[in-house]
């Protein structure tokens, strides 16, 4: 897709078609949006003060074929006093599919006039939401209906700053291909992503980002004591892979942040099996490691001066004949074992190895993402993914971090009642301790093999995918932690760690 920033007068842009924000409340246009609606005789203004009434992503379409752009699409940013650069990815998403639909490949985005002074986020978030606006769950579609073929996007800078939106659109389109190779990862189905497929994808990004890879199969993982990860992977013909992405950006310094990803590329439920119902979904449980080994192609093409690893336990959990039961008892790689109550929290037990190898590989703070738990999807529904950890200065850093991305993180607690929930009479853990504070406990579990590493789990069981389509996004995966781990390592390598723990908001490089 080809990203133009353009000083011309809006009325001169060609463009098969011209996007316009909308704000609700009676004020609903402004900056170019206002001076398009002059040329084209108040028609924008009639309909802002009728039928449209700028919802977030609500769409009207309105014919202007004398212009150089043949059509003007009205779409709603909320209320202005509301209005976050965020909205803007939003606002390109919707505009993309609605007009991609309909076969338009070239669009031309107006931005409000907030963005003035915000012109590299804006700028960002323009790209990423046009970008991902073009995924599509057809993949597999011999002859797909109404596909997206968007070839050209055009940013309008009048008024605005066009060195800061052009610094803002180059990050942009590396975050949104970063979004978009996470999705379609997840949304290949499991019998085209094995572990060793996920391995394969994840080399091809490694090279395309300049990143170091090692990729760990079941002989090594023996080696170093995996108990845990190999005792999911028993039930599979399909041999597990412990992926390990390493960036170097700041040679100077010994700091290392672990990024941790859950790649079950399958997950039945093993012996503990899951209803039929639904199961075709969670091919999607491996979103966590999609997540990271995405997260790291990005921060390869980004180059923040930082130090970085992307590890990725990858396995099937499938109720084989060699396949772990209830009752059995696994020995992780830092010496603890685990009675296995339930089979089907399985991904509590590839993190747990993968959690020790990153802190062997010098990890001075992790961060965890994890398809973990229904429980959590219980708690906070598909609106909010939960967060927790061990150390206050971290999680507060990457709330700050994560929250200008539009991806929403809630704080949940670790009490010391959940980890007693989760002592084993004959091991030192159990994998289950049923379905109170399901989420927490398996935040407990967690919290047991990472030592004293500032850490954070991140619950996105409710937010990786979701069911049904929004007007910026197809349905099926999200992207989700992506953009909030980029965020995070744009911030650190910003030198705002300090300033987040004195009370400051992190900033990043664009947002």
């Amino acid at each position: 897709m080809q990203v133009r920033i353009v000083t011309d007068a809006p009325g001169s842009v060609r463009a098969g078609a011209l996007v316009v924000p909308v704000f609700s409340g009676d004020s609903g246009l402004d900056g170019v949006a206002k001076t398009i609606d002059t040329e084209i005789g108040g028609a924008l203004a009639d309909i802002s003060a009728g039928e449209h009434k700028g919802k977030l992503a609500e769409i009207t379409l309105v014919h202007a074929r004398d212009k150089n752009f043949k059509r003007v699409l009205m779409v709603g940013l909320g209320e202005r006093a509301k209005f976050e650069p965020y909205m803007l990815a939003r606002y390109a998403g919707a505009a993309v599919r609605y007009l991609g639909k309909r076969g338009f490949t070239e669009i031309a985005f107006a931005l409000p006039e907030l963005a003035k002074g915000k012109e590299a986020a804006a700028g960002s978030f323009i790209v990423e939401g046009a970008l991902t606006g073009t995924i599509d769950t057809t993949m597999y579609q011999n002859e797909p209906d109404k596909t997206i073929k968007l070839q050209k996007v055009i940013i309008l800078a009048d008024g605005l700053d066009r060195k800061e939106l052009e610094k803002g659109a180059e990050r942009g389109e590396i975050l949104g291909e970063a979004v978009n190779a996470a999705r379609r990862m997840a949304l290949t189905p499991a019998n085209d992503m094995t572990p060793t497929h996920m391995a394969k994808r994840a080399k091809e990004l490694a090279k395309e980002a300049g990143l170091d890879i090692d990729v760990l199969d079941e002989d090594e993982m023996k080696k170093h004591g995996m108990g845990s990860l190999l005792g999911v992977s028993r039930g599979s013909d399909e041999e597990a892979k412990m992926i390990v992405l390493t960036y170097k950006g700041d040679s100077s310094s010994k700091d290392v942040l672990a990024l941790v990803g859950k790649g079950l590329t399958f997950d039945s439920g093993g012996i503990s099996i899951k209803p039929a119902e639904n199961m075709h979904e969670m091919k999607y449980d491996m979103s966590g490691g999609a997540g990271v080994i995405a997260a790291m192609y990005a921060i390869g093409k980004l180059k923040p001066k930082i130090n970085v690893i992307g590890v990725v336990p990858a396995s099937e959990n499938l109720p084989g004949p060699r396949a772990m039961k209830p009752g059995d008892v696994l020995k992780a790689m830092n010496g603890k074992t685990i009675e296995v109550i339930n089979t089907d929290a399985e991904g509590r037990l590839i993190l747990a190895d993968a959690l020790c190898y990153s802190a062997k590989l010098g990890a001075t703070k992790i961060i965890d993402a994890a398809t973990l738990t229904g429980a959590c999807v219980v708690a906070l529904g598909h609106a909010a993914s939960g967060l927790m950890g061990n150390d206050e200065n971290l999680i507060q850093h990457f709330l700050a971090a994560s929250k200008p991305t539009g991806e929403r993180y809630w704080h949940m607690p670790l009490f010391d009642d959940y980890a007693t929930a989760t002592k084993s009479e004959i091991a030192d853990l159990r994998n289950s301790a049923g379905r109170a504070a399901g989420s927490l406990t398996a935040g407990s579990f967690l919290k047991a093999f990472v030592g004293e590493t500032p850490w954070i789990h991140l619950d996105i069981a409710g937010t990786a995918y979701l069911e049904g389509e929004s007007a910026w996004q197809a349905k099926g995966p999200t992207g989700t932690p992506v953009r909030a781990f980029v965020s995070f390592v744009e911030s650190l390598a910003n030198g705002d760690e300090k300033a987040s723990a004195n009370g400051a908001v992190a900033k990043t490089a664009t947002i």
